[in-house]
């Protein structure tokens, strides 16, 4: 039997009295995909932690399991299934031992799937979307009395940020930075994209309750915070004089904060990057030179099938401005190739773009049809060895800029922010302001203090230095 959820949000529901000092549960939570899933993942422990839950390594010791997914890359679904008969087994020889687990499949495949889900996987116990797992614990009440899974995939009327409780701790290690969801949704409706579909319409938390959650965040030791949005940049929140704010208006009152030495933002839209925004990065050191602007593609006859509302020599000038405000500045982008209808002239328009432009990082794939989405149905797919072949070509002159903008870090003295020990005894590790993994030798209790360091080497995947003065820190 399938449950659909009332509408009446779960924390507006209290527990019977037997239930206020619940026993301890174990909960253990597999997230794939995105940032935004790493910061749902937490919040989904934070929503059920008054039920008794509590974090454990291994499903094989969980009496709940959450696999919170992404619909983002190809076979996503069928990828899904094939841990889920993997959850099975552990679900089967818990219960054979007396012991009951729940099994929950949220984000954004539960939200596309949620039938198919319990149609193929029936021993799952819920299913929810991206937008309704501050219903936790409801659900959670629901499937234990009804014996039946519990279905949750509408987009619900209440935001779920107004019913969610405080985040216990940051969700990253190290206590040092942390990721915090200001904004979700898309309205671009992009031809290849199913988050407009998975996610919804663009919804933005109020002022309020991002500025608390940074000020606790803070408060218990993060030093980074990257603002989360499916696109970010389109942030509108109530303010607390109840003006519409932006995301630039949103950055300068963050910065205020005393002890947030460091604030990124991802994911953008190039059509979003307003005035103000590029002015902030003018005017605040906190927001660090660092910024992800995905473009996909370089052709503009590709960029208007592709729905992105924007041209090629638009996104230049963008960068242009940004550049000219902080010339420190460094891009990351994400690029699809073989998308409908490209051709080899196409493909030379992105690599052409790429090269004006110059990447410190960037994310690149094929096209896959996502079901659904306007591209999926349309004629003249491109062949997957010729995707291959492009591929393979984009990577490497976006390895080869990777690798050269590394290399000018070498001899620079940069701000590292030290978050951990090294990989190797005596080492301690950070990032530098563009993200890089910065290796150096030094003690332990120089973690959590951003300091000087003299990049001397570039390694395949991070920046090996020294620290600046270094009898000080001894």
């Amino acid at each position: 039997m399938v449950l659909r959820q009332s509408g009446v949000p779960a924390t507006m529901t209290a527990l019977p009295a037997a239930a206020q000092t619940p026993p301890t549960r174990g909960l253990h939570v597999i997230t794939w995909g995105c940032q935004m899933n790493v910061y749902d993942s937490a919040r989904m422990g934070d929503v059920l932690r008054p039920l008794g839950f509590r974090p454990v390594d291994t499903p094989d010791t969980a009496d709940m399991i959450i696999l919170n997914t992404c619909h983002i890359r190809d076979r996503a679904a069928e990828k899904v299934f094939s841990e889920l008969g993997r959850l099975r087994l552990v679900k089967e020889a818990r219960k054979t031992s007396g012991q009951s687990t729940i099994i929950a499949v949220a984000g954004c495949v539960a939200q596309a799937e949620g039938e198919e889900i319990l149609a193929r996987a029936p021993y799952v116990d819920i299913v929810l979307g991206p937008q309704t797992y501050h219903r936790l614990p409801e659900m959670v009440a629901r499937a234990a009395r009804a014996g039946g899974a519990v279905i949750e995939t509408d987009f619900p009327a209440e935001q779920k940020f107004d019913f969610l409780p405080e985040s216990e701790a940051p969700q990253t290690p190290g206590n040092l930075t942390a990721f915090l969801t200001i904004q979700e949704g898309c309205d671009k409706f992009c031809s290849f994209c199913v988050v407009p579909y998975t996610r919804g319409a663009e919804n933005s938390r109020p002022v309020a309750s991002v500025l608390a959650e940074a000020q606790r965040m803070v408060a218990s030791g993060v030093r980074d915070i990257s603002l989360l949005g499916q696109n970010v940049n389109a942030y509108h929140g109530v303010g607390p004089d109840g003006d519409i704010w932006g995301l630039a208006r949103l950055a300068y009152a963050l910065a205020e904060i005393p002890g947030l030495s460091r604030i990124r933002y991802t994911t953008s839209h190039p059509r979003d990057m307003d005035d103000a925004l590029i002015a902030a990065h003018r005017d605040l050191p906190q927001l660090m030179p660092f910024l992800h602007l995905p473009v996909q593609s370089g052709s503009d006859r590709i960029l208007r099938a592709m729905n992105r509302g924007h041209t090629a020599d638009d996104y230049r000038d963008i960068v242009r401005r940004l550049r000219d405000v902080r010339p420190d500045l460094a891009l990351s982008s994400d690029f699809i190739v073989g998308h409908p209808g490209e051709t080899d002239e196409d493909f030379e328009a992105t690599m052409q773009l790429v090269r004006d432009v110059g990447f410190a990082l960037a994310y690149s794939f094929k096209y896959s049809p996502r079901p659904g989405t306007p591209a999926a149905g349309a004629g003249m797919q491109v062949a997957e060895d010729i995707k291959d072949a492009r591929l393979q070509a984009l990577q490497k002159l976006l390895r080869e800029q990777q690798d050269a903008f590394n290399a000018t870090l070498v001899g620079q003295t940069v701000p590292v922010l030290f978050t951990s020990k090294g990989r190797k005894p005596g080492q301690i590790a950070g990032r530098s302001p563009w993200l890089q993994p910065v290796h150096v030798s030094g003690p332990e209790h120089l973690i959590g203090q951003e300091l000087p360091v003299r990049i001397t080497e570039r390694l395949s995947n991070s920046l090996g230095g020294i620290l600046e003065e270094k009898k000080v820190y001894a």
